[in-house]
């Protein structure tokens, strides 16, 4: 019984392994080489100016919709951001407590999509419904930690 036990543990060792070195890993370095492109580029600026308004409504700078845009392709991704803008110093601490809620809530929608939804054979038709409902607890969420937080 040893032996299945210490097996067990190591063939879950590898899966875990791969799903982190093949899955996980390239979402989250890519989301730090988009952040670093867009900063760069001044398109990271130029976003936190035109979605400032919109973001300063959960208290989060404007650059914070990256992490946004990031999670729906990505939870791994949207994590990335957020670290890369904390570690740049434009987002702290309140603000990755605010937003990680709506990270969780609406990761990786468009892999869902695919995954999921295409899987079941669920109607094209109702992918907006599906895509509104989680878009709209992120903002539930982000907003009732702005409210904790204060």
């Amino acid at each position: 019984m040893d032996a299945d036990l210490y097996g067990a543990f190591l063939d879950g060792l590898r899966k875990g392994w791969k799903i982190a070195t093949l899955n996980m890993l390239p979402n989250v370095v890519l989301a730090f080489v988009l952040i670093q492109a867009l900063k760069v580029s001044g398109l990271l600026a130029a976003l936190g100016g035109i979605f400032g308004p919109l973001m300063s409504l959960f208290d989060l700078p404007g650059e914070s919709v990256t992490v946004l845009i990031s999670t729906l392709f990505s939870a791994g991704g949207g994590i990335g951001a957020a670290t890369s803008l904390y570690l740049e110093g434009i987002m702290d601490g309140r603000h990755m407590s605010i937003i990680m809620p709506g990270i969780f809530l609406m990761g990786a929608l468009i892999q869902y999509m695919g995954r999921i939804l295409g899987v079941a054979g669920v109607e094209g038709r109702y992918y907006p419904v599906f895509f509104l409902i989680a878009i709209l607890n992120a903002v539930l969420a982000m907003l009732t930690m702005k409210w904790l937080i204060v």
